[in-house]
């Protein structure tokens, strides 16, 4: 893992990723892995990455992404981890070493900003973090010259809150009993920043990706696991009902915490607290990969 550059342009989320949110996903990988996975593995999927590609994850926090696009792509492929979360990148060199996959490495850097090596990559791959640049164009930008003439673009982000139940729910309960931080203008780095896709799709068109298709797809999330009570504290630290506690008054917690969890236990089942999530995809139409590039890329390197 490289120390390389964090520039200040992103200076918000770079402290916001290595000081606030970092103790909380690596304590809560277990439960926050699972949830998100098959936002990835579906993305992976479509975008057909195989052996032979190599890969660049933003955002790619503890790891688990990187782990599993490093199965996808060996033989003869290679993946470069991209996070600006110190803390959490050493957890996801951590497991690559224990799992022996020494063609996934890590950097430290803000990929708006950092110099990638021209024209190396074949996919710019990315499951829930692109939506923290503070200027999402000159971050697409960047990213279009890591890849080659034929590479291609797949990632995964939220839609708006409103249509995230699974987030919306525990919120609307504590908001009974502690005033909301201010909403953030539409558009402002965060989970929702892409909420809206003609935003995004002009975004991705200034930054050099002009023919994307871009999707929406509604799908049941388990949260945490059949424990409720375990659940609930879960949601009380993640997402927007978490940073609306972080500056809360203290005596309130208890009665935020009994409103979530009255909210949340209607959709408990064995499995976790299931509610609806919605997040979009964005996948390079010309040039996705198919069995045949795949052949090309192994063919390229032997």
């Amino acid at each position: 893992m490289s120390d390389a550059d964090t520039s200040h342009t992103n200076a918000d989320q770079i402290q916001y990723w290595n000081e606030t949110a970092a103790p909380k996903w690596l304590a809560l990988q277990s439960l926050i892995d699972p949830m998100i996975e098959p936002f990835g593995t579906s993305t992976m999927d479509r975008a057909a990455i195989g052996p032979g590609a190599d890969v660049v994850d933003v955002g790619c926090g503890c790891g688990q992404t990187s782990l599993e696009l490093g199965r996808r792509v060996a033989p003869g492929g290679t993946v470069l981890g991209v996070d600006v979360s110190a803390p959490m990148l050493a957890r996801a060199a951590e497991d690559a070493a224990a799992t022996g996959l020494d063609h996934v490495r890590f950097l430290r850097a803000d990929a708006q900003e950092h110099g990638f090596a021209a024209a190396t990559a074949d996919v710019v791959f990315s499951r829930f973090g692109v939506m923290f640049f503070a200027d999402p164009s000159r971050a697409f930008a960047n990213l279009r010259r890591s890849l080659r003439a034929d590479g291609r673009l797949a990632f995964v982000c939220w839609q708006a809150l409103r249509d995230n139940p699974w987030m919306l729910t525990p919120l609307v309960a504590a908001a009974e009993h502690l005033t909301l931080p201010e909403a953030p203008a539409p558009g402002a780095p965060g989970p929702f920043a892409f909420a809206d896709a003609d935003r995004l799709r002009g975004l991705l068109e200034v930054g050099g990706f002009t023919d994307v298709e871009i999707d929406g797809l509604r799908r049941n999330i388990s949260i945490g696991t059949g424990d409720l009570d375990a659940t609930v504290d879960f949601a009380l630290q993640m997402g927007p009902t978490g940073s609306a506690l972080r500056e809360a008054d203290p005596t309130v917690v208890p009665r935020v915490r009994a409103a979530v969890r009255d909210a949340l236990a209607p959709h408990a089942t064995p499995a976790g607290v299931v509610l609806e999530g919605a997040r979009r995809t964005v996948h390079d139409r010309c040039r996705r990969c198919d069995g045949g590039r795949r052949t090309s890329l192994q063919a390229r390197r032997d």
